[in-house]
């Protein structure tokens, strides 16, 4: 079973990727993909504001 600090980890790395792809939907103009991957940002972010995790350095979306 994974502890604290794997979930943490994963969940950073998930929220990197998904960061990632929206950057290059929104650049592509592909708005149904960005908002489709807004979801998971959005949840991701929950996560990781509950896990206190701080997201001002890591967080490239703002929103």
């Amino acid at each position: 079973m994974p502890n604290g600090i794997e979930v943490a980890k994963d969940a950073i790395e998930q929220f990197q990727k998904i960061q990632k792809h929206m950057l290059i939907a929104k650049e592509e103009n592909a708005t149904k993909t960005y908002e489709s991957l807004k979801d998971d940002y959005l949840s991701l972010k929950a996560i990781l504001n509950v896990a206190g995790v701080n997201l001002t350095d890591i967080d490239k979306i703002k929103e």
